[in-house]
C-alpha cells in the first residue's frame, strides 16, 4: 500500500458536452515504501480521472507516472487500492478549499 503526500485535482472541460457527469484530474505525489515493486527512486504520482455522474462517481481510468520523467509505468491497482484511491478523491472533493492535502 501506499500514502499520499500531495495531491492536485483539476476540473476537465468537455467542450463537445457528449459525456455526462464531472470530470476531474487528480494528479497523486505518492510515498511508496522501498520494499514495494511499484517503488523508483524518481519517485510515483497517480493520474487518476475522476467522475462524477449524480450520486454516482467511479474511477474512469489511472495511470501511474515517474515524477521526474512522467513516463507511464505498466502497473494496476489491487481492488483494495483502487477502493481506496476512490474514497480519498470523494473525499478531497468533499473538503473544499484543501487544494493540496497530506495524509
Amino acid at each position: 500500500m501506499f500514502e499520499v503526500t500531495e495531491y492536485s485535482v483539476e476540473v476537465m472541460k468537455d467542450p463537445f458536452g457528449i459525456l455526462t457527469g464531472q470530470r476531474y484530474e487528480f494528479m497523486l505525489d505518492l510515498d511508496i515504501d522501498e520494499e514495494d515493486e511499484l517503488y523508483s527512486q524518481e519517485g510515483i504520482s497517480l493520474r487518476v480521472i475522476y467522475v462524477v455522474d449524480g450520486e454516482q462517481s467511479r474511477i474512469a481510468k489511472y495511470e501511474f507516472l515517474t515524477r521526474s520523467s512522467n513516463s507511464y509505468v505498466d502497473f494496476e491497482l489491487e481492488e483494495d487500492e483502487h477502493a481506496w484511491v476512490l474514497a480519498y478523491c470523494k473525499e478531497c472533493l468533499e473538503s473544499p478549499g484543501q487544494e493540496q492535502q497530506k495524509q
